[in-house]
């Protein structure tokens, strides 16, 4: 069967390529769009069809919505899938998809708008019985409200931005004295970056596990869960190293966090694939906020479950109910995802753009790469700076730790600073190794005191392994007659 004839996929880099695969695996023809930047880059000559969207800033290029909607009609695409970043959790672009009566593979515009703002969300999660942390149930701009919130919650305390993500516009405060620097710092920055100045307090958790639990629902009112992901370990409220399952969970903490993910998605209305985030702390979970699209780290669920959560999107966006039961989805071993990213762990991991001069990506049993990136790619500067998504799976924790350790050992990637060898670190340190982590477990001395040393053992590694890949004229000769082919392919 068939669920589209054509998709366009309103992204770049690794994730189109790994939505380009699902829709080749189905017989779907896909379409890239790419930016000046991307004019070169392997998704661009992987898909069917590609059209230039404008120039490298995001802004005038993979964020402008009525471009795209515009080549998606050009090009004859009945769907469109946003990938994650960029617009794939903006209610605008979604409901002008489907005011031009092209299929969103997400969740309907009103869902994304209503779970989009952290005030609505938690405020909508409480009344239907969601554990959430204490805190303002609305937006508040006022200096001395928000001390008296403060202090009936009690210090430490967390500023957050309604519309934000990724860390942007979160402000830790420790004592009254800093309130008001952290209300006007928040409001500034939520507006710049998110255009609503709206912000929210909550009790601040010194030292809780970020547990998130993947769910899936269809139109027909079928609702299953792919159980849960440990996130914990992050840099700057974006995540580093994800896990499934999460090392600590029990069956008892599992039902009860995966039923509140169930309820999240049927108070919401919710289609489609979604990740219901938690924080866990001292045996309790609380309701963070859902994020309505893929997420990154769906590579580890899919590695445990067996389970092509890409393609169950597809097929769910085209009318078609979910493949699975929740008695069809099982766990089965342990999966890792690393996060490479091309970034400088000891200068505040600071984005390190540039040419890729030497390149060897990794293999064997339970490995699982995904990339966009090659040998004389050159990353460019107005993009995230995740290049790629290293996976290790095995039958136990301890196994899957082994494969990638052997993994990162094989992986070279040379002319950029990248987070390898902090990856490399992190899956030697002791207190990883029994599980032990938090939010805030890189900023503990434990990985800063070795880390120096890790990257000087990294850098010697991959300059040896590097030794017979020659970027030379020849190297260089045969990619070149190798995009000659796949173009012309496209032409025929």
């Amino acid at each position: 069967m068939k669920y589209f004839e054509k998709i366009l996929i309103a992204n770049r880099c690794e994730i189109a390529i790994r939505i380009m695969r699902a829709c080749r695996e189905l017989d779907i023809d896909t379409v890239a769009i790419y930016s000046d930047a991307d004019k070169d880059s392997l998704f661009v000559h992987y898909a069917d069809e590609a059209f230039p969207v404008g120039p490298s800033p995001p802004s005038k290029s993979y964020l402008n919505k009525e471009r795209i909607i515009s080549v998606a009609k050009r090009a004859g695409a009945e769907a469109i899938h946003p990938g994650y970043g960029f617009l794939a959790e903006n209610a605008e672009f979604a409901r002008l998809c489907e005011e031009e009566g092209i299929t969103f593979i997400g969740p309907k515009s009103k869902t994304i708008a209503a779970m989009g703002s952290k005030i609505q969300s938690k405020l909508t999660m409480k009344k239907a019985g969601v554990p959430v942390l204490s805190g303002t149930d609305g937006g508040i701009d006022d200096i001395n409200e928000a001390a008296k919130v403060a202090d009936s919650i009690g210090y430490p305390v967390i500023v957050k931005a309604s519309a934000g993500g990724g860390g942007i516009g979160m402000h830790i405060v420790h004592d009254p004295s800093e309130i008001e620097l952290a209300i006007e710092g928040a409001m500034r920055i939520a507006e710049s970056a998110f255009g609503d100045r709206t912000v929210f307090i909550e009790k601040y958790l010194e030292k809780p596990r970020h547990v998130e639990v993947q769910i899936f629902c269809d139109e027909h009112k079928n609702r299953v869960h792919m159980f849960e992901r440990e996130c914990s370990i992050q840099r700057r409220h974006q995540k580093l190293i994800e896990e499934a399952p999460c090392p600590v969970m029990t069956p008892e903490l599992r039902e009860k966090m995966t039923d509140s993910a169930l309820r999240v998605a049927e108070t919401a209305g919710y289609v489609n694939a979604g990740t219901v985030e938690f924080l866990y702390d001292n045996g309790e979970h609380y309701f963070m906020e859902m994020n309505t699209r893929l997420q990154v780290e769906h590579t580890i669920t899919e590695l445990v479950t067996g389970i092509d959560i890409v393609k169950e999107q597809i097929m769910v966006a085209s009318g078609e109910p979910l493949q699975y039961a929740q008695e069809d989805i099982s766990l089965r071993g342990h999966a890792i995802e690393c996060r490479i990213n091309a970034e400088d762990p000891m200068n505040n991991f600071s984005s390190d753009p540039g040419k890729i001069t030497r390149y060897r990506s990794p293999g064997g049993p339970g490995i699982r790469l995904d990339s966009g990136i090659h040998a004389g790619f050159a990353i460019p500067p107005f993009y995230d700076s995740m290049i790629a998504k290293l996976c290790a799976w095995g039958m136990s924790r301890e196994y899957a730790i082994a494969r990638m350790k052997r993994a990162i050992y094989e992986y070279v990637i040379l002319g950029v600073k990248t987070t390898l060898p902090l990856h490399h670190a992190i899956m030697h340190n002791p207190e990883f190794i029994s599980g032990n982590t938090h939010t805030h477990f890189l900023q503990e001395e434990h990985i800063s005191r070795t880390l120096k040393r890790y990257i000087q053992e990294e850098e010697t590694r991959m300059t040896q392994l590097a030794t017979p890949l020659r970027a030379d004229k020849k190297v260089a000769a045969i990619t070149a007659g190798l995009v000659a082919v796949i173009e012309q392919n496209r032409k025929d």
